[in-house]
């Protein structure tokens, strides 16, 4: 229901039977996080395969395609546009042939110097096939003058900055890395194969190892890369470990507000857990007297749970989701806008009609969407609605990987919340503190990413490091 578009899942299996399924399937977990297209590239130890198209999951990959992605590795992506266009040469994992032999790249985030890196492989002679800032490490791999994959791995990442998880596929290894800051999630998980000998999920969130069946080991740290290479001895059952960056730990707020599943752990945390302490945290801050605390779907369903359980005051499921439509692509007039809204969310008029309500949203970007819910309400015949957000005003967009409005477009970054509570016409209108914010999430004293609440971008952490 937002305009937050979802961040990109990837995923890489290694060491596994039939390895492109165990793809799929966590690929299946993840969509969520992007609903434009995915892919598989398959290892089978000589030759590297992939398979990519736009659409859902389960549309793309029938089982005579997964049939032909053979062998024991595997990588695969969801992809929602955070940098590129919607076609697919934009698709992931994006397969290259070069020098050292083949490699297939899969990348969540944004690479903040991407146009200048481009511009200067250009000029050099590069010829781009997608307008992936992925691709910019296919080139500067292929240049590097190290003579290990490893290690021209390491040297391309010398030149990119920004946000990044990415996992490479070659013939017989894998390599997953994370960026200094850890802005994205990347987490490691095992398996065991029927013969005893241990595989491995990469996944950017846990709630893949749970489909699959893989046991959780450890979040990648920030600035490590794993190297899975059937060469190496396996130390404590664990993969060749690199400290490529000195780290800076800088974990995405906005995955516990609305990115990551409720049933994941993501930095350390249960999502679920935390959204429902910021509906404790917010009944703390804006005490209401009301009939009934409601959701909207499924975003706020959590908080307020948590909302309910702190105020005293009765959870009800007054707006009912329609999880079966798809995108829309007709023209945003007003009326179309509207019944975009009424095609996903349905009040209950029986339940709602001459009460007063709090219903609990994870964040408002442009407004529209609030404003099209708080009509629904007052036409299903609420007496008084007190719309209240579990995280803060959202005043700048990210560069990192969460496709965001421009400023002017985000409502709270050119209104008063007064202003913001007019134009969408709730009765009362309120916002989590950054401080209740962090609280929830697990992590007082720790330096989360906000900056699209408090406009602190990571590299300016360093002189700005308040909770």
């Amino acid at each position: 229901m937002k305009s937050w578009n979802e961040e990109c899942a990837v995923v890489g299996v290694y060491n596994v039977d039939k390895a492109s399924v165990l793809s799929y399937y966590s690929l299946f977990a993840m969509q969520h996080r992007g609903q434009e297209a995915s892919g598989i590239s398959a290892s089978n130890g000589t030759k590297i395969t992939t398979i990519k198209s736009t659409g859902l999951v389960t549309k793309i990959f029938t089982q005579k395609r997964l049939d032909k992605l053979t062998g024991r590795s595997s990588i695969g992506h969801n992809r929602y546009s955070t940098a590129g266009e919607d076609s697919i040469n934009d698709a992931q994992p994006i397969f290259a042939r070069y020098d050292l032999g083949e490699m297939a790249i899969a990348h969540n985030g944004n690479l903040t110097n991407a146009k200048e890196v481009r511009e200067m492989l250009i000029k050099e002679g590069a010829i781009f096939q997608s307008h992936l800032d992925t691709e910019n490490l296919i080139h500067l791999i292929a240049r590097s003058k190290k003579q290990s994959l490893t290690d021209r791995i390491i040297d391309a990442l010398q030149h990119v900055d920004g946000a990044y998880c990415f996992i490479f596929l070659s013939r017989t290894k894998m390599f997953a890395i994370r960026d200094r800051y850890g802005l994205r999630p990347l987490s490691l998980g095992k398996i065991y194969n029927d013969d005893g000998s241990i595989g491995y999920v990469v996944a950017s969130e846990s709630c893949a190892f749970d489909l699959v069946g893989a046991e959780f080991v450890r979040e990648i740290k920030a600035g490590e890369m794993l190297i899975f290479d059937g060469a190496y001895a396996m130390q404590d059952s664990q993969p060749k470990s690199i400290q490529v960056f000195e780290p800076n730990p800088h974990p995405c707020v906005f995955e516990h507000v609305y990115f990551a599943r409720p049933d994941s752990n993501v930095f350390g945390y249960n999502v679920y857990k935390a959204r429902k302490q910021m509906g404790i945290e917010l009944a703390k801050e804006h005490k209401i007297k009301a009939d009934m605390v409601i959701p909207v779907p499924d975003s706020g369903v959590a908080a307020a749970i948590g909302y309910s359980k702190q105020s005293g005051i009765d959870f009800e499921l007054g707006l009912i989701r329609n999880h079966y439509v798809g995108r829309t692509f007709i023209e945003p007039t007003q009326q179309e806008r509207e019944l975009k809204v009424r095609l996903k969310l349905n009040p209950i008029r029986e339940l709602i009609a001459d009460r007063e309500i709090i219903v609990i949203d994870d964040s408002v970007v442009r407004g529209t969407t609030s404003k099209q819910i708080i009509k629904i309400l007052r036409q299903a015949g609420a007496k008084k609605i007190h719309l209240l957000i579990s995280s803060p005003p959202t005043i700048s967009p990210c560069f990192y990987g969460v496709d965001t409005p421009h400023k002017e477009q985000l409502i709270c970054a050119n209104k008063t919340i007064e202003e913001v509570r007019k134009y969408i016409g709730a009765d009362s209108l309120g916002f989590l503190s950054i401080k209740g914010l962090v609280k929830s999430i697990g992590s007082e004293g720790k330096t989360l990413c906000k900056a699209c609440f408090d406009e602190c971008y990571v590299d300016d952490y360093t002189n700005n490091l308040g909770g």
